[in-house]
Order: C-alpha cells, then structure tokens, then sequence
C-alpha cells in the first residue's frame, strides 16, 4: 500500500472522523453563542452584579441545551450500531445498518458492516469444511456398518438357522429365537446405516429420500407423516439435495423427540422467491431459543444460501420453514414426470 494510500485511509478512519464532528458542532454552538453574547444588549460587568446572574445562566443553559441536541442528534447511529453489535448473530446473516444519511459516521458503519460479511464468510467456509468432514464420517461409518458388522451378522444368522436345522427337537425353538434377535439387530444396524449415509438419495434422488425418511419415521415413532411433495422440482445439486434432507430429517427428529407431536406435516414446493421445505408438527411448540439441533440446521442453509425460520403458530405446534433461492440451483429447467400432477399428497403409516 502505498504512502497516499495510508494518508487517505487515515483521513478517512473513525476516530478522526468523529473527532472532527464533535469539534464542528461544539465549535459552532461557541460561536453562535459568542455572536449573540456580543450582539445583544446584555453587558456582563465586572464583579458581577446580581441582576445578571440569571441572564448568564439562561444564556449558559441555553448554550448546554443546544450542545445536548446537536451532540445526540449526532451520536444517534451510534446508539444503533450498538443495539447491532449486542444483537448478531452469524446464523442470522444479513443483520446490518443501513450508512446512508448518518454522514461522517457512515464510514464506521460500513467498516462494522464489512467485518460482518467477513465472518459471515469465514464462519460459512468453516462450516462447510466441518460439515463436510462429518459427512465424509458417517459414509465411513455406515459402510463399515454395513460392509463389516452387517456381514458379519448375516453369517451368524445363516450359522444359527444351519445348527438350528440340524440341531435336537427342544433346542430348536431356542435357536430360532436367537436367530430372530440377531435378524431384529440386523435390521437395526440397517437402519443406522440408512440414517448416517442416505444412500437411497444418491440412488433415486431427493423425492424417493424424502419418501423413504418420512416411512422410516413413522414406523420407528409411531407418528403419521403426511407428504406433500411436489413432482415438477427443479434440477438441483447433490449438497442442496443432501442439506434438504438433512434438515427434513433432524425436523421430524426434533417433532418425536421434543415436540410430543402427534401428526406431522412434510412438504416440498416452488414458492415465487423459491424451493421451500416445510415440517410443521402439533406438539408442544414455544421455541424459545435455538437449540443444538436447530442450530445445525441454521449452519447447513448457511452453507446453500438458504433461510431457514423456525416459528410457532397461535394453534401450537412447530413450523420450520427452510427456503432456497432460485440462484442456488444449477439448472431451472423442470424434470417432470409424465402421468403425475404436482403437490400429490400421500401419508406414511
């Protein structure tokens, strides 16, 4: 940077700014103050005498009033820009003050404004690398699952029905309820690895993921999910796919788990500012504050440039509502099927 740069950068910096606004304005109220002392009638002698005493005290409080005024009236966007800096959050982006009107103090906003998108983007960048790590993880994990533990299970399986077949009249029944407890352990590391690894997603794409989650739901909770999903859906990539199933699934999660829910509603359609994902329960709803779970959510829009609201309704319950902008698409054109109508709603038991 060169040496008119750095003058230029220190003419323009908030202290010198700031300075030169506070001595204008006391500068001024001084020399309006000293104008009327010198223009008016009123003399000061001196000692004073007592019939002056209230002449200089009105002119004086005249004088801290209007100093008061101005000054407040100029500070003002500070008081604002503090209200900003107690309230951000990084994943509510876009949080900023608007620099327009507030003159010489606009320089500092814009400053504040810009260390805001800065660790908006480092906090999405760091984000996306841990979230991509984690998902790198659970692939491992579940092909482990199923590559390791879940042969080595089908051979114990397989081993017990072979002993069972040969094995005396009254141990066979025993066997056989071995072996159904070890079939049962092997649906369930199933569907672990089904729950870490969407491997139905990479297979036949997000409408059938969306399927296949929202049955594995409600037969693991017990709690009917209804599905309204859109078939004419845009062409998306694989990390918009992946992040709409991942926050569809930590919703439904979050209605078992917390919610109490009783019925919950899924869904997926073209809106005007977008693709929006919806899960609204009938639980206990009151979201207060954003939980580990919510807040995993929050990073994953961040890293699609979605947003994603998370309300409760007069009537109860929860709603989060997940919205990606037409521009994170990679193609606009409609894959539709033939034979099928949009917003086809199904229910999973």
């Amino acid at each position: 940077m060169s040496e008119r740069t750095h003058r230029h950068a220190a003419a323009r910096s908030p202290g010198r700014t700031l300075f030169r606004r506070l001595f204008a304005i006391n500068g001024l109220v001084f020399t309006v103050g000293t104008l009327v002392l010198a223009l008016s009638p009123a003399t000061v002698s001196s000692p004073v005498l007592l019939t002056e005493i209230p002449v200089l005290t009105i002119g004086l409080a005249m004088i801290l009033a209007a100093n008061a005024l101005l000054l407040r009236t100029s500070l003002a966007p500070l008081d604002a820009l503090t209200a900003l800096m107690q309230r951000v959050d990084l994943l509510h982006p876009h949080d900023r003050l608007p620099s327009d009107g507030n003159h010489d103090l606009a320089h500092l906003i814009d400053t504040f404004n810009a260390m805001l998108d800065r660790l908006e983007a480092e906090r999405s960048a760091s984000s996306a690398h841990a979230l991509a790590a984690q998902e790198n993880e659970r692939r491992r994990i579940a092909r482990e699952l199923h590559d390791e533990i879940g042969q080595s299970l089908t051979v114990v399986l397989l081993s017990l029905k072979h002993a069972a077949d040969r094995a005396p009249r009254d141990l066979r029944e025993d066997l056989h309820a071995v072996q159904e407890s070890v079939r049962a352990s092997l649906d369930e590391v199933g569907q672990v690895a089904r729950r870490l690894r969407p491997g139905v997603l990479e297979d036949l794409g997000l409408q059938s993921a969306l399927s296949a989650l929202s049955s594995d739901f409600s037969q693991s909770s017990g709690v009917p999910v209804t599905r309204r999903v859109e078939t004419d859906l845009p062409t998306l990539s694989e990390d918009v796919e992946l992040v709409l199933y991942r926050i569809a699934q930590e919703g439904l999660t979050n209605a078992a788990r917390h919610a109490g829910a009783s019925r919950v509603e899924l869904s997926l359609a073209v809106r005007p500012g977008g693709l929006e994902l919806g899960i609204t329960d009938d639980g206990r709803g009151g979201v207060h504050q954003d939980g580990a779970g919510i807040r995993g959510m929050r990073e994953r829009a961040l890293l699609i440039g979605a947003r994603l609201t998370v309300t409760s309704p007069q009537g109860g319950g929860t709603d989060v509502r997940l919205t990606v902008p037409a521009a994170t698409e990679l193609d606009t054109e409609l894959d539709t099927e033939p034979g099928t109508e949009p917003g086809t709603e199904r229910r999973a038991t």
